[in-house]
């Protein structure tokens, strides 16, 4: 994995050979990863990795006409080749009128901005297997545990580097440290599985080992001896583990892709209210060891924190510059890529800001209601916002969590559940797509 100077230099390097070759116009993606993980399961080492890679991705234009390669080999022979192959394959492309690059006014130019997102800490695996170990055991330790799935921890380290014919040349380096317990509690037939993990970039922030094994046991022993309430009309609550899942839904309908497609439950909705008055959606790629904080975007365009949803008003689109082209608005710093592929409008570190009540308060909000905890099945029409999926929780009355629920349906709209949708006050950023407890107020639950 080459530092992020060294990166920088290849991916230009490639750009450069690109456009002497006949391109019009050239990108370069590196990415390069290393990571280390060891997992154990009841006290004995099951499996110890370490990898390392590096991968080189170029995009070429003729005229309107483009293609994208991908080569891991990174020897100057290679990179030629590479060249060669891609500008082929884009002289013999369809033509597509929005294909170019991102407008050379709103690239990041200057300075990166410092987001602390390494720590260059790099633990051997003797660290962390005693770091997985502590999971196990304090997952074991809970009354009620009886098996393991499995503990683990890792840590990892990742550079990306992007390169234009427009003028951008940037790079930045990141790690990660991650881990988790999946325990099994009761016997038989009745058994119950759940998990606890946590991931952050630096590792002086990672929560300790044993908290995490802890509150793995502690869920599954929770989820012993599930019911099924009687069907019918619930307020239901989304617990922090699935409410980040509705914000996956509502980002994945404001993608220019999805509106230039005309297929999203929400293609009509830009400047209207969507969400409940007070609730906000924001993105933040400048945030501070921010798990998907990113210096610019994929198309080297400068990024900003912005706020996608004001005061339940839905205020843009997500866009990179070939959907922006084809819905007439500019490109919003969003785009997002793989090596071998042209860019996507993707968030980065994308939260509903907190809301003004507790969790508690949210929970005694009505007699009764029904906390999901985990969620199954893909049920989601993404045209029309249909909403339908298999969930797993606990019945709340009266304020107190009570006995969990289990091979349940809950099922609604999302244009509903949107516009009456409230956030209580306890927003974590643990993951790079963040939500409190999310209430509804009414769906419709139903046995699976």
């Amino acid at each position: 994995m080459l530092n992020p100077e060294d990166a920088r230099r290849v991916a230009q390097s490639l750009v450069e050979r690109g456009i002497a070759a006949g391109a019009s116009a050239a990108d370069a993606l590196y990415v390069g990863e290393r990571s280390s993980s060891v997992q154990v399961r009841l006290g004995e080492i099951d499996s110890v990795s370490r990898s390392e890679g590096q991968e080189m991705g170029l995009r070429l234009f003729a005229g309107q006409r483009s293609a994208s390669v991908a080569s891991s080999d990174l020897s100057d022979e290679a990179l030629d080749g590479l060249v060669e192959r891609c500008l082929a394959m884009a002289r013999e492309a369809p033509e597509d009128p929005y294909a170019g690059l991102a407008p050379a006014d709103l690239l990041q130019r200057g300075d990166l901005p410092d987001l602390d997102s390494d720590d260059r800490q790099e633990p051997d695996p003797a660290e962390l297997r005693a770091r997985a170990l502590e999971a196990e055991n304090a997952a074991l330790a809970v009354r009620g545990v009886t098996n393991s799935s499995g503990a683990g921890a890792s840590a990892s380290a990742s550079t990306l580097a992007l390169a234009t014919s427009g003028g951008f040349c940037g790079a930045y380096r990141g790690s990660g440290h991650c881990c988790s317990a999946v325990v099994i509690a009761g016997e038989g037939t009745t058994m119950q599985r759940d998990y606890a993990s946590h991931t952050t970039r630096r590792l002086d922030e990672l929560e300790s080992a044993g908290e995490i094994g802890r509150r793995a046991g502690e869920r599954a022993v929770a989820r012993l001896k599930p019911g099924r309430p009687k069907p019918g009309k619930y307020p239901v609550l989304f617990d922090p583990r699935v409410s980040s899942s509705l914000l996956g839904h509502f980002v994945s309908a404001i993608s220019g892709a999805a509106i230039a497609r005309k297929t999203s439950f929400l293609q009509d909705k830009l400047g209207a209210r969507v969400f409940a008055p007070g609730v906000s959606v924001i993105d933040d790629p400048l945030r501070l060891r921010g798990l998907r904080s990113r210096p610019f975007d994929g198309e080297g365009l400068r990024v900003s924190r912005q706020e996608l949803v004001a005061d339940g008003i839905l205020r843009t689109w997500i866009a990179e510059s070939a959907s922006a082209r084809q819905l007439g608005i500019a490109p919003t710093g969003h785009a997002a890529r793989g090596v071998g592929g042209a860019p996507s409008a993707s968030p980065s570190n994308l939260y509903f800001a907190a809301g003004g009540r507790s969790r508690d308060e949210l929970l005694a909000a009505h007699p009764e209601a029904v906390l999901i905890v985990e969620l199954i099945g893909q049920g989601v029409n993404a045209v029309t916002g249909d909403y339908s999926r298999g969930a797993v929780g606990f019945m709340v009355r009266d304020g107190e969590i009570a006995e969990p629920v289990a091979e349940i349906t809950i099922a609604s709209n999302l244009i509903d559940m949107f516009a009456t949708l409230e956030p209580a006050s306890d927003l974590e950023f643990r993951r790079g797509i963040d939500a409190p407890t999310l209430l509804v107020p009414e769906m419709t639950v139903a046995a699976a």
